[in-house]
């Protein structure tokens, strides 16, 4: 898992996350509009996790998919949270 305070708003899923005027504007706001639980692990490349702060009261957890699609996952969903342990035992 890699912790990152932003990811550029060009790359991202536009159904998922707010428009990129909203951070050119200097608007701080989750990147997580809205979060699935129906991703199978396999389908994921990678995890970030972005901290809750000042930009946004909740963790958010966005995974990119082997398609190159970035989408964020339900970090209150069991399966979700479990791989979250296991990477931050590793």
């Amino acid at each position: 898992i890699t912790s990152h305070h932003s990811v550029p708003s060009s790359s991202l899923t536009p159904s998922l996350f707010p428009s990129a005027e909203a951070e050119e504007d200097g608007d701080l706001q989750c990147l997580c509009v809205k979060t699935t639980s129906q991703v199978r692990p396999r389908h994921i490349t990678s995890l970030e996790v972005i901290k809750a702060g000042p930009h946004c009261p909740t963790a958010q957890l966005i995974a990119t998919l082997k398609n190159g699609r970035k989408i964020c996952l339900d970090l209150q969903a069991p399966l979700y949270k479990k791989i979250v342990k296991k990477l931050l035992e590793s």
